[in-house]
């Protein structure tokens, strides 16, 4: 085989590759379903481009062609002839056929020169512009075009390995993925001549190309030539439907909008050869709800998938429209929007944004609204209407006192439900002081209006309030009310008058006042002038003071219908006398009868009483009787003294009694004994038991009468 005949077989004038061997048996459809052609300098009115045949194996009953191109026409002898002088027809041709029986599609690659010369020294593994190999192999492994979504029976014949010093003795090996690599079995080789063929129907987009290998072996399996690369190439068909895979799709346009104001892109995917018209998408607006105020509001660039408004501005009027959605029904159709070309559909949901072109205005100018004095709280819903949407600022009021709050006693807030403007007392109105208000209220929008809109009169109100008279209550004056008083004063002491006046200046009423709390039940009060007076001595020291403060509360009763009343509040501070006498502690100590130590307790001093009626404290020991001196006490600080032994002591209780005095004047003493306990102390442990020592006093008693007993004899 020479480089010439190779050339007149892969690039005849019109057919330059058969992609695929004709069946033996009858197929439905196009029995060639792929070809490639040297694109001409011009396809010629009428003359003829190539020839298809099809057949649905049943005489072909109602067959009609359609062409991708409308410049072409496809006879119905097969012919592909153009209609009129064309110079450019893209990339590709794509025939549709139908017949009662079948329909099939196939597939023409219009080829540059330059693509022709590539695909011949691809093919032939030539190099040099005049394609003249090098060096002779000895195996030629053309690459193989095989279309997907070949239909049975199989296998199929798809091309053919050529050994050029023949195949006496020798057999063909394939290998590579796709025959003995995963997935294993799709191609196949016939050892004896060289014919490669595919055994099942294959997906160009789960796998596009096979790079295979093919060796020349012996009948002892040695190799003898190879291995050469084989490329199979799957030639894609038009399989899959457009796919719109990134909804929901949703975009906004404010109303009010330029003509041709973008709104979003639709994009749907071809998994189809980017590169052929398989996967060259077209879109359409197939469907518009709601269709009015004009059923064409928007256009889709089929190239792009960008939306755009096509209507005027005015129409994009959210406030005018029957609804401020609309759903759109996009079509992307492959094969470049042709009628043979596959679709997909999805709904774009397109929402009308609101703009601040309507100021919100009240429903009447003048509202009314009547409140007792000294009540606080919401007295009135002011009412607008707003035309805007009502979930944006555009519509959400704000409002505001623009005159008549002088004193702050109003305050008005948006019911974030309803946008009513709460108008509120925030500080209780004095019928005495006026009995009537006059407001005046302004509404605005969170969102600034448009340039072109304004708020007019109709954004301000007024609200007219009357303020209705109520028996108040009496006012203490002052409030609290303070006094010092010493403690211990006599019974029916005065502590002071209190005052309490009756705000309703314009009715005459006389006030008269009790006691309404008092814990300790120490006063009383004159109900017709006020004096309050002690029934019981004032005592700082007492629970029911706390920091040196006694509080109690009074109450002033109008003789109004019912009667009003109003509470004042008493604070005495009571001042300090020295009326405690101070405590000593602790009361109990216990030492060893052996103890080496004879420290044996520090004593400490407390007195209710506040300074200078306390420390520091004067501690003494009562006078001792005996012989001798057994303990005596050392003053340590002003609140604190020692209790020392002076001899170790036998195990006993003994009593001392010891005197404190504080620092009042005049000063107050207590005398307390301590119980000292003296016991025997042995492996660390104090046994204190003594049931059987003699108590101090007695001890001393008896030592008294041995000694008079002795200076009677003497």
């Amino acid at each position: 085989v020479d480089v010439k005949s190779l050339f007149l077989f892969f690039f005849s004038p019109q057919v330059l590759l058969l992609a695929c061997a004709e069946d033996l048996e009858c197929v439905p459809g196009f029995q060639q379903k792929v070809f490639y052609i040297e694109k001409p300098f011009e396809f010629r009115e009428d003359q003829l481009v190539l020839n298809l045949k099809f057949d649905d194996c049943k005489g072909n009953n109602k067959l009609n062609f359609e062409v991708s191109n409308p410049d072409f026409i496809v006879e119905l002898d097969g012919n592909l002839v153009a209609l009129k002088n064309v110079s450019e027809v893209g990339k590709a041709l794509f025939v549709h056929a139908r017949s009662e029986h079948a329909e099939d599609m196939a597939e023409i690659f219009i080829l540059e020169a330059n693509e022709k010369r590539g695909a011949l020294k691809e093919i032939l593994k030539l190099e040099g512009n005049l394609g003249i190999p090098r060096q002779k192999r000895a195996i030629l492994a053309t690459p193989i075009l095989i279309p997907e979504n070949q239909r049975p029976p199989f296998p199929r014949l798809v091309g053919k390995v050529i050994r050029s010093e023949g195949t006496e003795g020798v057999k063909f090996r394939l290998s590579g993925k796709g025959v003995d690599q995963d997935p294993k079995g799709i191609f196949r080789i016939n050892e004896m001549n060289g014919d490669v063929s595919v055994t099942r129907t294959l997906d160009r987009e789960a796998i596009a190309n096979y790079e295979l290998e093919v060796e020349v072996v012996d009948m002892n399996g040695k190799t003898i030539d190879g291995p050469v690369r084989l490329d199979i190439s799957v030639i894609d068909q038009n399989d899959n439907r457009p796919m719109f895979k990134e909804g929901p799709y949703v975009g906004h346009v404010m109303e009010g909008s330029a003509t041709g104001t973008t709104v979003m892109r639709m994009a749907a995917f071809d998994a189809d050869d980017a590169s052929t018209d398989n996967a060259l998408l077209r879109y359409n607006i197939l469907k518009q709800t709601p269709t009015k105020p004009s059923p064409n509001m928007f256009y889709i660039d089929p190239e792009k998938g960008d939306i755009v408004t096509v209507v005027s501005p005015a129409l994009l009027d959210r406030e005018t429209m029957e609804s401020p959605k609309y759903e759109l029904v996009i079509e992307a159709k492959d094969m470049g929007g042709m009628d043979v070309g596959l679709t997909g559909t999805a709904t774009a949901t397109i929402l009308i944004d609101d703009k601040n072109d309507h100021a919100p205005e009240f429903t009447k100018k003048e509202f009314q609204a009547t409140v007792k004095e000294g009540v606080t709280g919401v007295i009135v819903n002011l009412t607008v209407g707003d035309r805007d949407d009502p979930a944006t600022g555009a519509w959400r009021a704000v409002y505001s006192i623009i005159n008549g709050n002088p004193g702050q006693s109003f305050e008005i807030h948006t019911n974030p439900q309803t946008n009513e403007g709460m108008l509120s007392v925030v500080k209780p109105l004095d019928y005495e002081i006026s009995a009537f208000h006059t407001l005046l209220i302004k509404v605005e929008n969170e969102d600034p209006l448009i340039p072109d809109i304004a708020y007019g009169p109709s954004s301000t109100a007024t609200v007219q309030i009357t303020v209705e008279d109520v028996n108040e209550g009496p006012v203490f004056h002052p409030n609290p009310m303070t006094v010092t008083k010493q403690e211990n004063i006599p019974i029916g002491s005065v502590v002071l008058t209190v005052n309490a006046t009756d705000p309703d200046t314009l009715q005459h009423q006389t006030i008269r006042y009790s006691v309404y709390k008092d814990p300790a039940g120490w006063l009383e009060i004159n109900p017709t002038n006020g004096t309050v007076g002690t029934t019981a001595v004032l005592d700082r020291e007492s629970p029911f003071v706390q920091n040196n403060v006694y509080t109690a509360l009074f109450l002033a009763i109008d003789s109004g219908n019912p009667p009003a009343t109003g509470t004042g509040t008493l604070h005495i501070t009571l001042e300090d006398v020295n009326d405690n006498v101070p405590s000593l502690y602790p009361t109990l100590a216990k030492v060893c009868d052996d103890a080496k130590d004879l420290r044996v307790v520090v004593l400490g001093a407390s007195d209710k009483d506040l300074h200078p009626n306390t420390d520091p404290f004067k501690f003494e020991l009562s006078k001792q009787s005996g012989p001798e001196k057994l303990w005596r006490i050392n003053r340590l600080n002003n609140t604190h003294a020692q209790v020392i032994l002076l001899q170790n002591l036998k195990r006993a209780n003994y009593n001392i009694p010891i005197s404190v005095t504080d620092s009042g004047k005049p000063p107050l003493t207590n005398t307390t004994e301590l119980r000292l306990q003296v016991c025997t102390c042995k492996k660390s442990k104090m046994d204190c038991n003594a049931s059987d020592a003699l108590h101090i006093s007695l001890t001393l008693i008896l030592l008294s009468l041995l000694s008079l007993f002795c200076k009677s004899f003497a």
